[in-house]
């Protein structure tokens, strides 16, 4: 069992360091690291503040304590003046007591001040130490920064990321389909032209049929010219040939007997004095 949970613990920090790799961006984690020194530097240097301010406190007692000192150095040689040795011994008695408070003040003193110096120290290496790492906090985000921008360009011009992968699907898919239609468009034609499928509207025709009507078109337009010409060199010399009567909108023309004529013997005149 003890051995199923370690490779149980194993697989679950695995799985959990792979997915906070995944989500973790390097510039939030520099900005974060660069806001927690600044922290620390902002500590030391209220650390500074504090024993400055105790130093001086210490300094003010001591300045107090040194002008008492002085007015009962003074009381006692006045009693003393006055014939007083009793005053003049308990102000020197005091004295003594306040010299003995004043040494351990200039003690406490000399320990701040000690203090104060290592805490400046310190603080002086640490802004050096937060000054160099911002500086290579702002190269590492821009030189990433701008790896980042290359990788994605390189990605879109190699189709590989994600936006550019669902393009590419979406023009193979487009293709595909045109493929399709085209293929099926293709196969109906084939089916039309052999004649396995019927075409009920009869608009599809195929090769043949295409140029069998333009041939016989070709060979209607051919007959009527000849007609035209055979019923001009008909006519006398000289004389225009009558215009044509205005027939209404689709009527058809009746067609004269030496046309029909021309066209049964193939555009040959017939013999003078034959008969049809």
């Amino acid at each position: 069992m003890a051995g199923l949970f370690e490779r149980l613990r194993i697989i679950f920090n695995a799985k959990a360091d792979k997915a906070l790799d995944k989500w973790e961006d390097p510039r939030e984690t520099l900005d974060y690291s660069y806001q927690r020194q600044l922290e620390l530097l902002q500590k030391v240097r209220r650390g500074v503040a504090d024993v400055a301010t105790s130093r001086k406190r210490v300094e003010l007692q001591a300045n107090q304590l040194d002008s008492e000192m002085k007015k009962l150095a003074l009381s006692a040689q006045r009693a003393l003046e006055v014939n007083r040795e009793d005053l003049a011994r308990e102000a020197l008695t005091r004295k003594s007591g306040l010299q003995g408070q004043l040494d351990d003040l200039m003690q406490q003193h000399a320990q701040l001040q000690g203090e104060e110096e290592k805490l400046v120290r310190a603080s002086t290496r640490l802004q050096a130490k937060v000054d160099a790492f911002r500086t290579r906090k702002e190269t590492i985000k821009a030189t990433y920064s701008a790896a980042e921008a290359q990788t994605r360009i390189n990605e879109a011009f190699t189709g590989i990321s994600e936006e550019m992968g669902d393009v590419g699907l979406a023009i193979q898919r487009a293709e595909d389909k045109t493929a399709q239609m085209q293929a099926r468009a293709g196969a109906i034609d084939e089916l039309l032209a052999s004649g396995a499928l019927d075409d009920p509207t009869n608009t599809y025709k195929d090769d043949i049929t295409r140029e069998l009507d333009s041939l016989a078109s070709s060979s209607q337009v051919e007959n009527e010219l000849a007609a035209l010409k055979a019923s001009l060199g008909a006519l006398p010399s000289g004389s225009a040939p009558a215009a044509a009567p205005q027939l209404p909108a689709g009527a058809q023309a009746p067609v004269d007997a030496t046309v029909t004529e021309v066209e049964t013997n193939g555009g040959a005149s017939p013999a003078p004095g034959s008969q049809g």
